[in-house]
């Protein structure tokens, strides 16, 4: 059992040990194979951006550092991941390109105007699903 939770990897190892589950139980929930569980596991690999949320559901709660209070760049980056969603899509979400989507999350800008309404919309949006499903999972 990891003793500290760095990476996504120890969070999955320490939940599938507390719920006695093999390799192969957990590959299957997540939709990957064993060897990519292991990989995860043993921090091989990192997952990749689309399975955060099946990650998220399994272990029922979000394994990364949360954002900021206040910080626009961590909550876009937070709900983007948490959801699985890749900066290029995002930003075709928001009709915004995605330099500027990076530019915001690396906080060197905050949106402005009508970006600053549809980017508002997005993270409330998100940050209700995503507490919706974490209390379903609970």
């Amino acid at each position: 059992m990891p003793e500290k939770l760095v990476t996504v990897g120890d969070h999955i190892r320490r939940r599938r040990l507390t719920l006695k589950l093999l390799q192969r139980q957990v590959a299957k929930q997540l939709d990957v194979n064993e060897a990519t569980v292991h990989n995860w596991e043993t921090n091989i690999a990192q997952p990749r951006l689309h399975f955060m949320p099946a990650i998220i559901r399994f272990l029922g709660y979000n394994p990364l550092p949360p954002p900021t209070p206040g910080g626009w760049g961590d909550r876009l980056v937070s709900c983007r991941t948490a959801l699985g969603v890749s900066q290029k899509e995002l930003a075709g979400q928001l009709a915004v390109d995605p330099c500027t989507l990076a530019r915001w999350e690396r906080s060197e800008r905050e949106p402005t105007g009508a970006f600053k309404a549809r980017v508002s919309r997005f993270l409330n949006t998100a940050e209700a699903a995503l507490a919706v499903d974490m209390a379903q999972t609970a």
